[in-house]
């Protein structure tokens, strides 16, 4: 039986589905997202099923103090 109010979460690398399960209801903030087929994991935030891709700067880039 499949519930109306949640959706599986696609990667945003592969847009394979992930093993994680959004409901309506659910906020995410900084959220390690791992894909089991691509094995990468992405920064996410979610909110009413809108999923943002977090990006953020490499440590090689980084410019030292």
């Amino acid at each position: 039986m499949q519930n109306e109010n949640s959706e599986w979460v696609l990667c945003p690398i592969c847009n394979n589905k992930t093993r994680t399960k959004l409901r309506k209801d659910t906020e995410l903030k900084n959220f390690p997202l791992f894909c089991p087929k691509c094995k990468n994991e992405t920064l996410i935030n979610a909110k009413q099923f809108n999923i943002e891709v977090i990006k953020e700067p490499d440590a090689k880039t980084q410019e030292p103090n």
